[in-house]
């Protein structure tokens, strides 16, 4: 038998109530981390908001601007 649960300040807390009798020998062992595919704000927090002077029309025509596409 096995039961989910996570750690909450230190000590192992079970998803769902489990009765267990007292002095029941457990074994824990940690789950994989599930992978999380991060957000673009985890990819570029520390330079968002930076860029100064830039047009007032830079995200809409980027391409314009990096690359000399025609604007939008």
């Amino acid at each position: 038998m096995s039961f989910t649960g996570h750690v909450q300040n230190g000590v192992v807390v079970f998803d769902e109530p489990v009765t267990l009798p007292e002095g029941t020998a457990v074994e824990v062992s940690p789950c994989e981390p599930t992978p999380s595919v991060p957000t673009h704000y985890d990819l570029f927090h520390e330079v968002i908001g930076r860029a100064v002077g830039l047009p007032e029309d830079m995200a809409k025509n980027h391409n314009h601007y990096i690359r000399g596409g025609p604007k939008q």
